[in-house]
């Protein structure tokens, strides 16, 4: 038993000392040394470009502040994420039901896509002027809403057509053949799509809270970013923006950890085999 949580540990500690974790963060160091070197040499004033470890100091005094309102933009994108992850899987399962209704509806979904976000806000955000945050969860919904429609369609599409073809000759119904056949095989396509929508829906929060502007005690990060930079408080406006990555970051991780977890068991795009 002890050597069996010994193995576990070591593999875990491997795993973080994989080639896959230390050459990014060797990047990432190698990438701050630059940048401080930079600025040390050039002596460039801290509103044009602080360094980092101005920055990080401003992190520090300045993280209540800005960490309440990343938690804020973090609400905004969950429920936009949340609300496109199942408004498009019943899209995709709806288009799948009749190529006369993909074809009907499947270009407006393009057109949704398509459509400028910052051309769009602002009227969304007059419509529903009495609820700010349905309206930043509405901008943010339809940047998100796309990739998981179109790449969860291409999945329930993409059956193999001989174990459809098995399915139409044991009389299986439609439903039955959607719940065991077509979804399963649409599982990596309709996550693929989750892990693209994650960092979409949070792009689709921060552009929204630039064109709403909203201010006060529960204004998100974007609007941080945006009155450092009118008062030129620079070093404050590069830590808002380090936690806006941040979130981004922990968002696709999560969702590839999800995505690994699902199909580690049983599809070939995640499950590891040796050499």
């Amino acid at each position: 038993m002890l050597f069996i949580r010994r193995t576990q540990s070591q593999k875990t500690s491997s795993k973080f000392l994989s080639a896959e974790v230390l050459a990014p963060m060797g990047i990432g160091i190698i990438a701050l040394l630059l940048w401080d070197i930079f600025v040390r040499i050039t002596h460039l004033p801290p509103y044009i470009l602080p360094g980092p470890l101005l920055v990080f100091t401003t992190l520090i005094t300045d993280w209540n502040e800005l960490f309440a309102s990343l938690l804020i933009t973090l609400q905004i994108t969950v429920v936009a994420f949340i609300a496109a992850a199942i408004s498009g899987l019943l899209m995709a399962i709806l288009f799948t039901q009749s190529k006369w209704i993909e074809r009907s509806l499947f270009p407006y979904a393009v057109i949704l896509q398509t459509t400028p976000i910052v051309a769009i806000a602002p009227l969304i955000i007059l419509w529903l002027k009495n609820n700010t945050f349905a309206a930043l969860v509405v901008c943010a919904w339809i940047v998100a809403f796309f990739p998981i429609v179109s790449n969860t369609t291409l999945g329930l599409n993409s059956v193999d057509r001989n174990l459809l073809n098995l399915f139409q000759l044991y009389k299986a119904s439609r439903w039955q053949t959607l719940l065991y056949l077509r979804l399963p095989s649409a599982m990596p396509y309709f996550l693929g799509g989750l892990k693209i929508s994650g960092g979409l829906a949070l792009i689709g929060a921060v552009v929204a809270e630039f064109v709403a502007g909203t201010g006060g005690a529960k204004s998100g990060i974007a609007y941080r970013i945006l009155i450092s930079s009118y008062n030129l408080q620079i070093p404050r406006m590069f830590a808002a923006l380090f936690l806006t990555t941040g979130l981004g970051v922990l968002i696709f991780v999560s969702l590839s950890a999800l995505s690994d977890f699902i199909l580690s068991k049983w599809h070939e795009s995640a499950v590891k085999h040796e050499n």
